[in-house]
């Protein structure tokens, strides 16, 4: 059995496997999106615009990276044609 990594939405609180979720870093005070698996605290979000902007307005991003970041709303692109 293949243990399957498990990550919780900043904006529902929804579990899901890591796949199936956009992480974000923050990088020189600014959250950008990041690879699974990269190096350094990641956020994640389900591929929903509602969210990644439930997270932005509850500063989720910010808490859960302990760093203060400045979330630009071009994020939300990565969003476009997702479900939701």
């Amino acid at each position: 059995m293949t243990h399957v990594p498990t990550r919780t939405c900043a904006g529902c609180g929804r579990k899901a496997p890591q796949s199936e979720l956009l992480r974000f870093a923050a990088r020189d005070g600014r959250l950008v999106q990041a690879r699974p698996g990269s190096p350094g605290r990641g956020v994640y979000t389900c591929r929903r615009l509602l969210c990644f902007e439930r997270a932005r307005e509850r500063r989720a991003f910010a808490r859960t990276l302990r760093a203060t970041v400045a979330v630009d709303p071009e994020l939300a692109r990565l969003y476009t044609g997702a479900d939701g």
